[in-house]
């Protein structure tokens, strides 16, 4: 009943044309990955306690106010953070009205609606992270999600792409879409072993003497040689995935997705090394959390691509049939 209520609203709204539901999911992206990076800022800048309240920012006020024991910067980045959570929910918020608008088949719906369930999880996350005086593991739980909300976002994107009347179409052999599917374990492994070296590492979020954040108390070499052996083995993967898709033919658009794939990796793969030996800069701590955003979404596009939904004309009847 509430739902029809719902259908009946949203049906006032102007149909979206496919080119504006395609760029309300590329905002959708963007969105995801953006306060991801805006995430990494606010670590590096030790301003995670900036707003030491939530959903207040501070007891009593949604926004900073002037205290002393607060720096003004501090309090700007977090609240910025925040705020940009409303930019998310905003984008989520419009690719469920663009796609319910046009009736759009299930897969999409369901989709569509991951996004602002998936932000309410994030804020829900966020909370308990600054509640908790940034706790290490509630900080890698809090990237973990975005970048499971920046996988969906974009296999959501594949998905509204493709004609609802088509028909499932597998581009390359199963083995392969199973190879991809390893890759992207392989690529969770990696994130979570990146996680646990900022986890040890010198940017704990805030440097507040009286409350200091607790930190994961392991040799943080060790973890950089495990997040960096699991990188070789994703990069491994994704080698072999290549010379297989290759041996069978493999669509344009799967090998753009690849070459870009294997372009962003590489990248990461830089920047974490100069992070390494130039005692991990703040700057490069932001710029590796955008490429581990920008690893996944290229995985995630590589995926869909591998089963997409193809309109199939129906074959022309000859003129002596037709007679």
């Amino acid at each position: 009943m509430l739902y029809r209520a719902f259908l009946g609203l949203v049906d006032r709204l102007p149909l979206p044309s496919l080119r504006t539901q395609r760029l309300i999911a590329l905002a959708v992206i963007l969105s995801q990955a953006g306060i991801s990076v805006t995430g990494a800022i606010v670590r590096v800048t030790a301003s995670g306690l900036g707003c030491p309240t939530w959903p207040q920012c501070f007891p009593g006020s949604f926004t900073p106010v002037g205290v002393s024991e607060v720096p003004v910067l501090h309090q700007t980045v977090e609240f910025g953070n925040r705020l940009l959570t409303f930019v998310v929910t905003l984008c989520a918020a419009l690719i469920v009205l663009a796609v319910v608008r046009a009736r759009r088949r299930k897969e999409v719906l369901v989709y569509a609606w991951l996004m602002p369930g998936g932000t309410v999880v994030q804020a829900i996350i966020g909370g308990i992270t600054v509640r908790t005086g940034l706790l290490w593991w509630t900080v890698a739980v809090h990237l973990l999600a975005s970048m499971v909300m920046v996988w969906l976002a974009v296999v959501l994107y594949a998905k509204i792409g493709q004609p609802d009347d088509g028909i499932d179409t597998v581009q390359v052999p199963a083995p392969l879409r199973w190879l991809t599917a390893l890759s992207g374990v392989a690529l969770a492994g990696v994130l979570i072993a990146g996680t646990l070296v900022t986890a040890a590492g010198p940017h704990a979020g805030d440097k507040s003497i009286d409350r200091p954040v607790a930190r994961l108390e392991v040799e943080i070499v060790t973890l950089v040689h495990l997040h960096s052996q699991l990188l070789i083995g994703y990069l491994a993967l994704l080698i072999g995935l290549a010379f297989g898709l290759y041996a069978v033919g493999i669509t344009p658009a799967i090998r753009k997705r690849l070459f870009v794939l294997l372009g962003i990796v590489l990248s990461q793969a830089l920047v974490g090394v100069v992070q390494y030996f130039t005692d991990v800069p703040a700057a490069l701590v932001a710029i590796h959390v955008g490429g581990a955003a920008a690893c996944t979404a290229a995985t995630a596009a590589l995926w869909a691509s591998l089963r997409t939904r193809e309109t199939v004309e129906a074959p022309a009847v000859s003129a002596a049939a037709a007679h």
